[in-house]
C-alpha cells in the first residue's frame, strides 16, 4: 500500500515520549526501577495526512498539563513542514499493584 497504517503513529508518540524524556536528562527504565509505569489512558488523533514509508517524519512532543497522578502531552508528526498528524495523549502513573500513583518530579522535568 505503500502508506503508514494509522496504528503506527501511536508507536511514533511513544518514541516521542521517550526521547522527550530522555532530552530532559531522565530515562524510562529508572521510572520502572522505581516501580513506577507510565500508562496511557486516553487518545486523542487527528490524522490530516498520511506519511509513506521510508519517508522522513520529525516528531514534536510537549506537555501540556500535569495533575497530581497524570500527564498530558501534545504531539505534531510532520513531513517536510507540513503537518500530518496531530495529537494528544493522556498518560496516567500506576504501581507495580496498579493503583495510581503521583506523577515523579523526574517525568515531567
Amino acid at each position: 500500500m505503500g502508506f503508514v497504517h494509522h496504528s503506527n503513529y501511536l508507536r511514533y508518540f511513544e518514541i516521542g515520549r521517550t526521547e522527550f524524556l530522555r532530552s530532559a536528562g531522565g530515562r524510562y527504565r529508572d521510572v520502572e526501577a522505581a516501580g513506577l509505569f507510565v500508562v496511557v489512558v486516553h487518545v486523542d488523533c487527528r490524522y490530516r495526512m498520511s506519511a509513506k514509508y521510508d519517508d522522513e517524519i520529525q516528531v514534536t512532543t510537549r506537555i501540556a498539563k500535569v495533575t497530581a497522578a497524570k500527564i498530558v502531552h501534545e504531539y505534531v508528526i510532520a513531513r517536510d513542514g507540513k503537518v500530518l498528524v496531530e495529537a494528544t495523549v493522556t498518560l496516567a502513573v500506576i504501581d507495580r499493584e496498579g493503583r495510581l500513583q503521583r506523577v515523579p518530579e523526574s517525568v515531567i522535568q
